[in-house]
């Protein structure tokens, strides 16, 4: 991990970045929670700017801080990171659900994962958080220009493979149609589609919001040999974001990849 961290410190000094939206000061995150001990791997598109800053836009600090910067290590460029920097960084990722998580977020995908006995929370966490590029960027990933997402994807597009590779995740679980698609053309794999009645979200003046269940294994993610079969699960609806989303279908949603997951999750 050490090393993908350093290369993607380093793209934050060299200009590669410079206009991407990326928040230039902030750290790459690799993972919310202890990858090393994890079996199943949420995953979404990009760390929010929350993560760094708070409503009004100003860093957040003291008991309130969740990742590094800048400011934290108390260091004007990114190249001066030195080892216990490093680890200071990543200590972050660890111990990121044992601090102040970002719980408005967390809590409800962490409820669909503990119907199949993962949680990112306790001592006994077996799940993490991925994110398909470990930028925070000043706004959300869907209102970057299509220059800009590719100027990210060229720049850590291959990152959730090697950190996939170095892990014993053995199930995805993919947060939204947004993230599915994504995914999909990363890891350049087709995954099945099945509709579920039981996910509809009513709509008084237009029709349901279909429910959409996504399923398929992959060996290589982004060019990385992963050296085994990892079970990817995903559904259209965004646990967060999704008007509607009744805790009938969060339940049903749960109840699937618990079913899925069966003797998968160790």
């Amino acid at each position: 991990m050490n090393f993908t961290l350093r290369a993607l410190l380093a793209h934050l000094d060299n200009g590669q970045l410079a206009n991407s939206s990326v928040i230039p000061w902030s750290c790459p995150v690799l993972s919310f929670g202890s990858l090393k001990t994890s079996r199943i791997a949420t995953l979404g598109l990009n760390p929010s700017n929350r993560e760094f800053v708070d409503e009004s836009g100003i860093e957040l600090d003291g008991p309130e801080r969740r990742f590094h910067t800048l400011k934290s290590l108390n260091i004007a460029r990114w190249s001066e990171a030195t080892v216990r920097h490093m680890r200071l960084i990543e200590e972050s990722f660890h111990t990121y659900f044992t601090r102040n998580p970002y719980d408005i977020w967390f809590r409800k995908l962490d409820r669909v994962i503990s119907m199949a006995g993962a949680s990112y929370y306790g001592t006994n966490a077996n799940a993490c958080h991925l994110d398909l590029i470990p930028y925070a960027t000043a706004c959300k990933w869907t209102s970057l220009s299509r220059k800009e997402r590719a100027a990210l994807v060229a720049a850590a597009g291959s990152t959730i493979g090697h950190l996939l590779r170095i892990s014993p995740v053995n199930i995805v679980v993919l947060n939204g149609s947004s993230v599915v698609h994504s995914f999909a053309q990363v890891a350049g794999v087709r995954l099945q589609e099945s509709v579920m009645p039981n996910w509809s979200l009513p709509r008084k003046s237009c029709s349901d919001v279909v429910g959409i269940a996504y399923t398929g294994k992959v060996r290589t993610v982004a060019n990385v040999e992963l050296n085994r079969d990892v079970l990817v699960l995903g559904f259209n609806h965004n646990i967060q974001s999704s008007f509607g989303v009744t805790a009938e279908v969060i339940q049903g949603i749960g109840d699937w990849i618990k079913f899925a997951t069966r003797g998968v999750i160790g």
